[in-house]
């Protein structure tokens, strides 16, 4: 045969029809349904199924790996599929003709188990998303051990995050009363539960072990360990741990009821306490309502203004202002009541606080600090509340005050080693990590952490590049450092006095200043994979902001 010549080349013509498969496995099942021309049968629990060979190994990787690597089952022409759901293998030998599988809430565990022996992944993960979407109180805990034992991962994840997040509705279903002690201890060691106060937890364990006293109650010791005594009231250690009679006849009870006791009683002592037990609580996946307190205006003016950003509906709205007009200033969230500090007015730095209520929208005047603040850190470690450093309208400062909302008293503790303004301070590892800031002279890229059980500070290693005017947040298991005079190259904008928060398990930086305007943008940065990107702008500031972040509380 000659060479083609492009005119003939220009002749030739492609035709095809892409239905053509589809019509194929309609018609090969209707014939499978007439009994015609199958050539192996699958059994199962004393049913059988007949089928063909080749759309078996087209469209499940089980029957591939079968029927093409000369395995034994390749030249049987029954196959006994031992420990399968007869009605499980009838569904997915369907789907192999159809791609259709029906899937209910008296199927979908069956099903997910079939689906996971013949490595038929997209039904697998249909059926991780429809028991996902159908997460309850009253069924997670046995979905998230299901999905332990069939190596869901993503399943598990989510079962695992409404288990903590819905922690007290948890609690009253019969799974939770069933639960191993094995899969109790687990549970209640956990620092993820969505609780108000450790007294639920106590109050959940008693639950459990009354569900089956005479089985249960040599447990109550060690499931008393992993409760945080300490971090419960001394009157509830007093009027109701203390007074319980399984923890009266318990010598060890007693001993982990007077440790808390000691811990109220005695300060001092605290160090001596497992790290644990004097760890809040904190379920990161909670999504929080973040709030933008004070800041300025395009003018640069001081504001009283406050809003709040919704991350779930991308929406901000104004809330009550404060009483006092606020740029620069510390914002701290206590117990759900969000707290601003001191800040500058416009024309004096302030030492003044006030605190807000979200449920009632009202801000309150409480107790001021010892010294007139701006441009300081605010952090809180074990309900108090703690700032750092800051402006008072002269220098630098190095000292450091601690807050009490039970006595409202400020109280000065051990000052930082260097004179810190505008420096990023945050918690991370039940630490309170101070970074870079200036002095009016230099600025640095030094760190240093105090350790409140010992009222020490102590130097950490220094950033890579000198900062101040940053925002500083812990996320998991790392700390961020955002902003600054050296931008982080990852955001969209560079941003000086930029605020940063976590919530959800993400990072929010909010407003700061580009070199020539205050800005009003919001970029929300989120790890996998690591980006950052725009969310809704606030209304009505213009940067400057203080900002705190308010946990939904659990019923």
């Amino acid at each position: 045969m000659g060479d083609v010549s492009c005119e003939e080349l220009e002749d030739l013509v492609h035709f095809s029809v892409s239905d053509l498969p589809a019509r194929g496995y309609v018609v090969m099942e209707e014939v499978r349904r007439q009994g015609k021309l199958c050539d192996v049968t699958l059994k199962a629990g004393g049913h059988k199924f007949s089928a063909h060979r080749i759309v078996l190994a087209a469209s499940i990787p089980y029957f591939h790996a079968m029927f093409t690597n000369d395995m034994m089952e390749c030249k049987q022409d029954e196959i006994l599929m031992q420990g399968m759901d007869p009605s499980a293998l009838e569904a997915l030998v369907n789907f192999a003709y159809s791609g259709h599988v029906a899937i209910d809430q008296q199927n979908v565990q069956s099903l997910l188990m079939g689906a996971s022996f013949l490595q038929l992944q997209s039904v697998k993960e249909a059926c991780c998303c429809y028991l996902q979407d159908r997460l309850h109180p009253k069924n997670c805990l046995g979905v998230r051990q299901f999905a332990e034992t069939m190596m869901c991962t993503s399943l598990y994840d989510s079962a695992s995050s409404f288990l903590f997040q819905n922690f007290l509705q948890v609690c009253e279903s019969e799974e939770f009363l069933s639960l191993r002690a094995e899969e109790l201890l687990e549970l209640v060691g956990c620092d993820e539960l969505h609780v108000r106060a450790e007294e639920q937890v106590f109050e959940a364990v008693l639950a459990w072990v009354h569900q089956s006293r005479d089985l249960r109650e040599s447990l109550l010791p060690e499931l008393l360990s992993r409760i945080r005594l300490p971090l419960c009231r001394p009157q509830f250690l007093t009027d109701r741990v203390q007074q319980d009679e399984l923890v009266r006849c318990c010598h060890q009870c007693r001993d982990l009821v007077d440790e808390a006791k000691d811990f109220h009683l005695m300060p001092e002592r605290r160090p001596r306490l497992p790290a644990f037990k004097t760890r809040a609580r904190s379920c990161t996946s909670i999504t929080g309502l973040i709030y933008a307190v004070g800041g300025l205006n395009s003018s640069g003016d001081s504001l009283n203004v406050v809003e709040v950003f919704d991350p779930i509906g991308n929406f901000w709205e104004r809330c009550q202002p404060m009483k006092t007009s606020r740029s620069r200033v510390g914002v701290a969230v206590v117990n759900g009541l969000l707290y601003a500090i001191g800040g500058y007015d416009g024309q004096s730095r302030l030492s003044t606080v006030e605190v807000y209520n979200p449920e009632t929208d009202s801000w309150t005047r409480v107790a001021s600090m010892n010294s007139q603040r701006s441009a300081m850190g605010t952090v809180v470690v074990d309900g108090m509340i703690y700032v750092c450093g800051g402006y008072d309208g002269k220098s630098s400062l190095n000292s450091v005050e601690r807050y009490s909302p039970e006595t409202d008293r400020w109280t000065l503790v051990t000052e930082m080693s260097a004179s810190r303004s505008a420096a990023g301070v945050t918690v991370f590892d039940g630490r309170i990590f101070v970074s870079g800031g200036h002095d009016g002279l230099q600025i640095f890229n030094t760190a240093e952490y105090y350790n409140h059980h010992t009222d020490r500070w102590h130097p950490a290693a220094a950033m890579l590049n000198k900062r101040c005017r940053h925002g500083a947040a812990a996320l998991g298991s790392m700390m961020f450092v955002a902003g600054g005079w050296c931008p982080l190259v990852a955001m969209n904008t560079r941003r000086s006095r930029v605020s940063l928060v976590a919530s959800a398990g993400r990072l929010f930086a909010v407003g700061g200043y580009d070199g020539q305007s205050n800005l009003g943008s919001v970029e929300v940065y989120t790890s996998d994979p690591p980006r950052w990107s725009f969310m809704a702008p606030m209304v009505s500031h213009q940067g400057g902001v203080g900002v705190g972040c308010v946990p939904l509380q659990p019923a």
